[in-house]
């Protein structure tokens, strides 16, 4: 089987592509957002279990209690919100594909662009370790790179 192959450096191209690092951004900012909203609501049951410890003596039993179950209950929330944004098809994987999918396009747009006027029957991503050894001379990452800035 002959033909002309290439590869890229999927790595390279996302770091390279100047949506793709605005995306990524976006997505830390998001992500930030909510890793400081469960902190900050951990932090807050955390000074009502001390506070329920310290004390305990002042409380009666059916206080102590309801405070211990509103102190569950609040962790379960906790739980039940980091599991919302973080989970599988959470909130977080649904805002990276968001994010991501469109520039997956252009990216693949690009690479067909880059196959056809070079005339490459395949481009292999080098990222993935299934690439033994290639030459220096078929990554086309550069190329689709300009592509990718060109068709801005």
């Amino acid at each position: 089987m002959s033909g002309k192959y290439a590869y890229i450096d999927s790595y390279r191209l996302r770091q390279g592509f100047s949506k793709f690092i605005t995306a990524q951004s976006e997505f830390d900012e998001t992500v930030q957002q909510w890793n400081s909203e469960l902190e900050s609501e951990k932090s807050s049951i955390d000074r009502m279990e001390e506070e329920l410890a310290e004390q305990s003596l002042l409380y009666s039993d059916s206080e102590q209690q309801d405070k211990a179950k509103t102190i569950m209950a609040r962790k379960i929330a906790l739980k039940n919100r980091a599991e919302e944004f973080f989970g599988p098809n959470g909130r977080a994987e649904k805002r990276n594909h968001e994010l991501t999918q469109p520039l997956l396009e252009e990216i693949n747009k690009a690479l067909e662009v880059v196959a056809q006027s070079k005339g490459y029957d395949l481009i292999l991503d080098s990222i993935n370790g299934n690439i033994a050894f290639a030459l220096k001379e078929i990554d086309v990452t550069e190329l689709v790179l300009q592509e990718l800035e060109r068709a801005k």
